[in-house]
């Protein structure tokens, strides 16, 4: 049996998705049981648990070959990264209690960079579930193609999307949700000793030039990608109502600069099989509905 978090989004369901398609159960972790009814109208196992209550996290991981642990994402962290150091020490109590076979954690692209950033938090998170005693890989995917979700509005409506990656030119290392919940079935059913980095990319690297184009292709409109000024980030991100910016924007630059990167290379990733137009292709119908 397969414990699995983030089973209500897009990577969860995917991992949840190819396991039982091999036939394994499936215990769906969620934070509120009714979204777990469809799942159990499936045939899973449904468990509540919050990713910051160690004892429901204990009892939702116990007796499983594999857990899956998706942390939801953060993007204004306060300073000094608390949260992750608070779910760090959550998880590790409860992995340590329920004694799993195995764990796959969904990290990030660099979360090996030493310059702090928004991704630092993972980093916070790999360190310490790295002292687990089972074995435990750490799936660290590229940039999200999803996240060009944001720009079919306005590619549709102005023809022009904005994007604070730069230069607009310049290949970004991106993969697809559906390829990540498929590497993650396959790392969690494999058998291993230790901890391992498992780094994922999709089929090639990607431009913002080539997201607007792409998008004018199936919009059938002019598109083009602009360049978000670097000096306006800051006031920008906190008329959103953020309060502590800096991290998102060191995030973006290690994009940009080129030291937010796979530890091993580009050479050294795993390749995804879904493109960016077969993404993009599904975006553009979602948002048409």
């Amino acid at each position: 049996m397969f414990s699995i978090t983030g089973i209500t989004g897009n990577v969860g369901g995917n991992v949840a998705y190819h396991l039982l398609a091999a036939g394994r159960p499936i215990r769906a972790v969620v934070r509120d049981g009714r979204k777990g009814d469809a799942w159990a109208e499936r045939g899973c196992e449904v468990a509540i648990a919050d990713i910051t209550d160690a004892a429901a996290l204990a009892s939702a991981f116990k007796g499983a070959d594999g857990v899956f642990v998706l942390v939801p994402p953060n993007f204004d962290p306060a300073l000094g990264l608390p949260e992750a150091q608070e779910i760090a020490a959550t998880l590790k109590s409860a992995l340590e209690k329920a004694r799993p076979s195995r764990v796959v954690y969904l990290s990030t692209i660099g979360a090996q960079a030493s310059e702090p950033n928004l991704l630092t938090q993972h980093t916070i998170i790999e360190q310490t579930l790295s002292a687990l005693p089972m074995p435990i890989t750490f799936l660290r995917p590229a940039w999200f193609m999803e996240n060009s979700s944001w720009d079919v509005l306005p590619a549709r409506e102005n023809g022009v999307i904005s994007s604070f990656l730069q230069p607009l030119d310049k290949p970004v290392p991106m993969v697809a949700t559906a390829d990540v919940g498929r590497v993650a079935a396959q790392l969690l059913q494999e058998t291993w000793t230790g901890r391992r980095v498992a780094e994922l990319e999709g089929p090639r690297r990607v431009t913002p030039d080539e997201i607007a184009a792409t998008l004018a292709e199936l919009l059938c409109r002019p598109v083009r990608s602009e360049s978000v000024p670097r000096g306006t980030w800051e006031p920008l991100f906190r008329s959103q109502g953020m309060q502590n910016p800096t991290p998102r924007i060191r995030m973006l630059d290690g994009f940009n600069e080129g030291w937010i990167e796979f530890e091993n290379g580009a050479a050294g990733s795993r390749k995804g099989e879904v493109a960016l137009k077969t993404v993009l292709q599904t975006l553009v119908e979602r948002e048409g509905k």
